[in-house]
C-alpha cells in the first residue's frame, strides 16, 4: 500500500515532488496525484494522529475502498497445487479469478497474488511440494549396511544386500533384501518397487553403479542397456546422480540412514534361515516405518503418499517387464553365436561381425547396429544344442539340412544289420546329432568303392573290436582286406563242420 501519510509529511517539509518520489520510491505522477487529492479534500499536513492509514486511503481514494471486499486466496491450497506437474502461479491465479467472478467477489491482481503467496511461503516455511513434484521421481540405491541369513546345513553366514527406493515428495519408501547386487537383482528390485507403489514415476535417479550406468559422464552418461530397456518399458527416464554428489538424491540417502536404524538394526538380534523369511520381517518393519508419524509436520509417509502422490503416478504397463541381459558377441565362422552353452545361428553375412545379443528367459535375439536380424527360442540345460535356421546358411550348406538320422538308418539297413548298428552308434556318440552326419556319409559311401557285402562284413568285424566303430576303423578294415580274410575263415570253418559226419581211419582199424 502507498504510504500517503509519509508523502504528505515530506510535502509539508517543502520537498519537491521529484525529491519525495526519489526518497520513497514512487513515481512523480503518483506523488502529484496524492497531493492533488489532498488539496481537493482540504487536507493539510501533518495528518492528524487519530486518522489511521486505511481511513486516510479511503479519504483520498474512495473508489479503492471496494478493495476491502477482495477475496484472499487459499494459499495453503495454492501451495499444494503448485506441487503438481505443469501447474504454475499464473494458471492458479486465473482459476482464482474465475472463482471470484462466479460468486461476485473481486480478485487480487496478479502482482498482489504473487506478493501474498511469497509472504505465505516465508511465514509457513512450506517448501516440500516446491522441491519435489508428486509422481515425478524415484530415487534408488543399495544401503551401505548389509544384513544376513544363516545356512541351515553348514551354519554359514550369508550376507544380504538391501535395496531402497524412495519417492521424494512423500518420502514413501520400499525396501527389499537380495543375495547379490547383480543386474538381475537390480532389475527385479525395481519391478517390485513399482508394483509396491502401484505405479511408476517419470524419472529414475540411481547412483553410478555398473548395473545402472555403464560410463559416467557429467553431460552425457552412458546408461546400462538392460536398465535403459527397463526404464523404457515402464515409461521412465534415467537421470543418474552425479559422481560424489549425494545431494542429487538426498531423499534416498536420508532414507538409507533411517532404514539402517529402524529396519536393519532393529532386526540385528533375529536369525533368518532364508531370504524369503528375511524379506517377510523387512516388510513388517517397512510398514511400521512408513506409518511412523512425521516429527515436524502432521501425517506420515503413508498418508502423504495416499493424499498427495499416489494419484500422480503413471499406471503400470499391462505386462510385467521380462528381465533381459545384453551381451556383445562375435559371430563365428560357422555363423553361430555362443550363448549359455548353446549355439544360435545368425545370417552368414554377419560372420566375424560384432553383434548385440538380448537374452531373456524364453528368447535369444540378435541385433546388428540396433537392427534385429534374427530371433530364436532359448534352450536350457543339457545337452548342447545347435539352433540353426536354413535361411541363415550359405547355399552350399543348405543341402545338409535334407539329411536326418532316419534317412541314414534307412540307408544303412539296406546294406545290412551290422551297418545299421555302426551308423546308429556314430549318431549317438556325438552330443549334437548333426556332428556325426559327415562320418555317416563317409561310411555309407564306402559301399560305392568296395561293395555293399564287403562294407557289411567290415562293419561286422569292427563290432567285434569295439561297440562304437568309427569311419577310420571301417575304412582301415576294407583297405587291409581283413574283411575278406575273415570271410575265408568263415567258409573254411563251415566246410569243416559240413564234413564232420565222415568216419575217420580209426573206424576202419587203420592207423593214422
Amino acid at each position: 500500500m502507498t504510504d500517503y501519510r509519509e508523502i504528505l509529511r515530506l510535502a509539508g517539509m517543502g520537498l519537491s515532488r521529484t525529491s519525495i518520489g526519489v526518497a520513497l520510491g514512487y513515481s512523480r505522477n503518483t506523488i502529484a496525484d496524492v497531493l492533488r487529492r489532498a488539496q481537493i479534500k482540504e487536507l493539510e499536513p501533518p495528518v492528524p494522529d487519530d486518522m489511521g492509514d486505511r481511513e486516510l486511503a479511503d479519504l483520498l481514494f474512495p473508489e479503492k475502498a471496494k478493495d476491502q471486499n477482495q477475496r484472499m486466496p487459499d494459499y495453503e491450497k495454492v501451495h499444494k497445487e503448485l506441487g503438481k506437474k505443469g501447474v504454475n502461479l499464473t494458471l492458479l491465479w486465473e482459476e482464482y479469478c474465475n472463482e471470484c467472478r462466479q460468486v461476485g467477489e473481486i480478485p487480487y491482481a496478479y502482482t498482489q497474488f504473487r506478493v501474498y503467496y511469497h509472504r505465505f511461503i516465508q511465514t509457513t516455511k512450506a517448501t516440500m511440494h516446491l522441491n519435489h513434484k508428486p509422481g515425478e521421481n524415484m530415487e534408488v540405491d543399495w544401503a551401505g549396511q548389509t544384513t544376513a541369513i544363516v545356512d541351515r546345513v553348514t551354519g554359514e553366514i550369508i550376507h544380504a544386500y538391501v535395496f531402497v527406493a524412495t519417492l521424494p515428495c512423500s518420502q514413501y519408501s520400499y525396501v527389499e533384501a537380495f543375495l547379490n547386487r547383480e543386474q538381475e537383482s537390480w532389475t527385479v528390485a525395481h519391478i517390485h518397487a513399482f508394483e509396491f507403489f502401484g505405479g511408476t514415476t517419470r524419472i529414475l535417479t540411481p547412483d553410478n553403479l555398473k548395473t545402472g550406468v555403464e560410463k559416467t559422464n557429467w553431460r552425457n552418461p552412458s546408461i546400462n542397456k538392460s536398465y535403459n530397456e527397463l526404464a523404457e518399458h515402464y515409461g521412465c527416464a534415467v537421470i543418474p546422480a552425479r559422481v560424489r554428489k549425494p545431494k542429487d538424491k538426498p531423499s534416498v540417502e536420508g532414507t538409507v540412514g533411517t532404514i539402517s536404524t529402524w529396519i536393519i538394526a532393529a532386526l540385528r538380534n533375529r536369525t533368518f534361515f532364508s531370504l524369503a523369511e528375511l524379506n517377510e520381517a523387512i516388510t513388517e518393519k517397512l510398514q511400521a516405518f512408513n506409518e511412523r508419524p512425521f516429527q515436524k509436520k502432521p501425517g506420515s509417509r503413508l498418508t502423504a503418499f495416499l493424499e498427495d502422490e499416489k494419484e500422480y503416478l503413471q499406471p503400470l504397463p499391462k505386462e510385467r517387464y521380462e528381465l533381459a541381459v545384453w551381451q556383445n558377441l562375435n559371430v563365428g565362422f560357422n555363423y553361430h553365436v555362443y550363448v549359455d552353452k548353446n549355439y544360435y545361428s545368425v545370417p552368414y553375412e554377419y560372420i566375424q561381425q560384432k553383434v548385440d545379443v538380448r537374452v531373456t528367459v524364453s528368447t535369444v535375439e540378435v541385433f546388428y547396429n540396433n537392427l534385429r536380424v534374427c530371433s530364436h527360442p532359448r534352450y536350457h540345460g543339457k545337452p548342447v544344442h545347435y539352433a540353426t535356421m536354413p535361411e541363415h546358411m550359405p547355399d552350399k550348406h543348405k543341402a545338409h539340412t535334407e539329411w536326418n538320422a532316419e534317412r541314414f538308418l534307412s540307408w544303412a539297413q539296406s546294406i545290412g544289420d551290422n551297418t545299421k548298428i555302426v551308423i546308429s552308434s556314430i549318431l549317438s556318440s556325438h552330443k549334437i546329432e548333426q556332428q556325426g552326419y559327415r562320418s555317416c556319409i563317409g561310411v555309407l559311401k564306402l559301399a560305392d568303392k568296395h561293395g555293399a557285402k564287403r562294407l557289411e562284413a567290415a562293419c561286422e568285424k569292427a563290432l567285434t573290436y569295439t561297440p562304437s566303430p568309427s569311419y577310420k576303423n571301417i575304412d582301415a578294415i576294407l583297405k587291409s582286406g581283413s574283411d575278406k580274410a575273415e570271410k575265408q575263415k568263415q567258409v573254411k570253418r563251415h566246410m569243416d563242420e559240413s564234413h564232420s559226419f565222415i568216419r575217420g581211419a580209426e573206424y576202419y582199424g587203420r592207423k593214422k
